[in-house]
């Protein structure tokens, strides 16, 4: 110990422990190479009174420390690196397995989530939600079939008795001998339903269904009352999918739209004074309801714009591009109540015969030809108003009229026996008189 001390510092002039021996006997000859003093006992010194030497076996001398450390060293790197092997091994065991057990499911993974506050409502009343929650149970699927046709619509329940509102131009394929309805309520229930009456100049129509109980009515609103910009909700069942709810706002009202008429629908051509909506609505919508906060049905989706098409009832089969149409409800309750009671509706008449190939602006009353129909009826409404054949209508109670279309869509919005004030154009010159629409029935 006290060697490997000194071997740290600097050299210094002490008597070393390996003089000559003067004896010359071996191993005390000539000095070696410098080594640590062992340790081992010292010999025992020479008896006194002329004894001999001990010459009892001495045991091995122990290694120096100096000397275990220098030959303990391979060794110990040996163990470091066969731990570092092990420990390696071990880490690429222990990822192998957990790599396994998250494939193989053994771990087991729960995802947390917010707690739901008891005190607040799911659905915040007047939201989405809430209208279509409410509204629902109220709403049918229909799938009409007859004469090689199918179509798919929506409607709506309008009282326990079974009667439900749509689209007229829906139940075209219905007036084949082999035509058929049937309604599928958003419960799945599917019952066949019969037409009560069908009025296509309003595009609006009727069926009842039999032996439904629980049945659950939806409230209508006051289309008057509607604003640019107040939300609404459509439902119905765009591409036969069922029960399906969107939302947008009133985007105008007063919109005149053609619905129905279509070349492959077999439907007659209907006038609407209608609600616009940039709720999506599809082909399949036809007849659902068109909704406001309060769940109050405020339109009758009837028709749509679809890229690339014209406005009407199916528009072809593109998809929404946020232009649809409603017929307003108070229209529809009006004529829902005459279908109920008397299988047909009342139809506001000014009685003329319009030029719709007029290019101009305004509705053009028709030139009469030979042997055909008066342009204006004697003794009707327009004729006792002081209307003349080619006069041509511009104003309807100051509403600007562009065509005969829109003439007739404006005319549709009002009852029968109802005042209304014309501006209209002779020649150059412009005239304005007050007219009381007649009345006639519809089909």
């Amino acid at each position: 110990m006290g060697e490997t001390g000194d071997m740290a510092q600097e050299p210094t002039a002490v008597k070393s422990l390996y003089a000559p021996d003067t004896h010359g006997i071996p191993p005390y000859a000539e000095p070696g190479p410098r080594v640590p003093a062992p340790l081992g006992p010292r010999p025992e010194p020479a008896p006194k009174n002329g004894g001999s030497p001990s010459l009892a076996p001495q045991a091995p001398p122990e290694p120096a420390t100096a000397t275990a450390g220098r030959r303990a060293g391979p060794r110990h790197g040996r163990l470091l690196a066969g731990a570092l092997i092990i420990a390696l091994a071990s880490g690429a065991l222990g990822g192998g397995a957990a790599a396994y057990a998250e494939r193989h499911g053994l771990h087991r993974v729960r995802l947390h989530r917010a707690p739901v506050d008891a005190g607040v409502a799911v659905t915040a009343p007047g939201s989405v939600g809430d209208v279509a929650e409410r509204a629902l149970p109220g709403v049918v699927t229909l799938h009409v079939s007859g004469g090689r046709r199918q179509t798919t619509g929506t409607g709506f329940v309008l009282d326990e008795r079974g009667h439900i509102l749509t689209s007229s131009h829906v139940l075209a394929p219905a007036r084949a001998e082999d035509g058929g309805i049937s309604v599928t309520f958003s419960g799945g229930e599917v019952v066949p339903a019969g037409i009560v009456g069908r009025d296509s100049g309003y595009d609006l129509a009727v069926i009842e269904v039999s032996g439904v109980s629980g049945l659950e009515p939806l409230a209508l609103g006051d289309s008057d009352a509607v604003r640019v910009g107040d939300p609404v909700v459509a439902i119905g069942a765009p591409f036969d999918l069922a029960n399906t709810v969107t939302s947008g706002i009133v985007s105008a009202r007063e919109r005149p739209v053609v619905a129905g008429g279509g070349p492959d629908d077999g439907s007659d051509v209907g006038y609407v004074d209608a609600i616009r909506t940039d709720a999506p609505v599809n082909p399949g919508n036809s007849g659902g309801p068109l909704m406001d906060a309060r769940a109050r049905v405020i339109g009758i989706n009837s028709a749509m714009r679809a890229a690339g098409s014209a406005t009407g009832a199916n528009a072809g089969q593109g998809g929404s591009v946020g232009l649809g149409f409603a017929v307003p409800v108070n229209q529809g309750k009006r004529v829902a109540e005459e279908l109920i009671a008397t299988g047909e509706a009342t139809h506001p008449v000014l009685g003329v015969t319009l030029d719709l190939d007029h290019a101009g602006d305004g509705a053009r009353i028709a030139t009469p030809r030979p042997g055909g129909p008066p342009a204006v009826t004697p003794g009707g409404p327009a004729d006792r108003a002081g209307i003349r054949p080619r006069d041509v209508i511009t104003r309807v109670d100051g509403v600007r009229v562009r065509t005969g279309e829109e003439l007739i869509v404006r005319i549709r919005s009002h009852r029968p026996g109802e005042r209304l004030t014309l501006t209209f154009r002779r020649g150059e010159r412009g005239r304005t008189t007050a007219v009381m629409l007649g009345s006639a029935r519809g089909g």
